[in-house]
């Protein structure tokens, strides 16, 4: 069953590269396909030395990128620029949202059955980007366009195990909504173990896995944001949406996607993964007073960030 043909696009980047270390390094890969603009010879040349089963191919240019594609299970697309400090991830928005429109406008093409995860940045626009991009091409389906928020849940995981002393690998806190600022929602109320914490101390923790990102936007000082923490997250998911493709079940990953949960038409939740995808939304479930305002004050934005998404998608060539 362990036969993923798995497909990065944006390969030789901060996020890329890494990213497909750790791809090349599972079992459940068989193989790997690396695309960029530049470099991905010799990064496909250097993890092909790797002593384990997934053959590795490095794809260049636009010419190249059909090929790359062609049979593909799963597709992830880190491509795009990094933060720079003082920028939002919605500064990102001119370069990176024409980055992911040409990129799953190959997807839509060349394989429009595969899993497509997108993680460049702003993932509040570039994902209805996806979705209008498949849409155009007639062959939009909505089980399998993921955002990836995985970070988020790290972050969580991290920052409450740290303050509670535990295991951070036994920790898992559900973050809903979307993957910028305060439209990150971590659920501390549903984190497994349970978890109290007084409301000052939850106010400052909500407020940091909310801006961690930043936190490694300045601590790298202009020399990237957050990657190697990105391409841990990306390979989590990946390797959840895997597991879940091959029949495993009760696989549950938070992600940002089509959504009937909230009255955003995108939004993140945990879902059940299965062969198809998406299997089931799981929903916010049971949440606190807190969480239900965090949820409230996200709305405008993450409506304003979808829209200028669809409205990009709609005037793209």
């Amino acid at each position: 069953q362990n036969n993923a043909k798995v497909a990065v696009l944006g390969a030789s980047g901060g996020i890329g590269q890494p990213l497909s270390l750790l791809l090349k390094n599972s079992p459940l890969v068989s193989k790997l396909s690396l695309y960029d603009i530049a470099h991905t010879p010799g990064v496909a040349a250097d993890l092909s030395h790797i002593e384990t089963r997934a053959s590795v191919k490095g794809f260049l240019g636009p010419e190249q990128l059909p090929e790359c594609l062609k049979g593909c299970d799963v597709v992830v697309i880190p491509a795009g620029v990094p933060r720079k400090p003082g920028m939002t991830r919605d500064d990102l928005f001119n370069t990176n949202a024409s980055i992911v429109a040409t990129l799953t406008s190959a997807c839509a093409k060349h394989c429009p059955e595969a899993m497509i995860c997108i993680i460049s940045n702003p993932v509040n626009s570039t994902i209805p980007i996806t979705s209008e991009v498949f849409k155009k091409h007639g062959v939009y389906n909505p089980k399998r366009i993921f955002g990836v928020t995985t970070l988020d849940i790290v972050r969580a995981n991290t920052f409450v195990a740290e303050l509670k002393g535990l295991d951070p690998a036994r920790v898992s806190v559900p973050v809903i909504g979307g993957h910028a600022g305060k439209t990150i929602i971590p659920l501390i109320s549903q984190c497994t173990p349970k978890v109290d914490f007084p409301q000052d101390q939850l106010q400052k923790l909500t407020g940091r896995i909310q801006e961690a990102g930043t936190e490694v936007v300045q601590a790298k000082a202009g020399a990237g944001s957050a990657t190697l923490s990105m391409a841990y997250a990306g390979a989590r998911f990946v390797f959840s949406l895997v597991d879940a493709m091959n029949g495993k079940e009760g696989v549950v990953e938070c992600a940002f996607v089509h959504s009937q949960e909230t009255e955003s038409p995108y939004f993140s939740t945990p879902l059940l993964l299965g062969k198809n995808g998406i299997e089931k939304n799981l929903g916010i479930g049971k949440i606190t007073p807190f969480e239900e305002k965090m949820v409230a004050e996200a709305m405008s934005e993450l409506k304003a960030s979808i829209k200028k998404g669809e409205e990009f998608a709609k005037n793209f060539k």
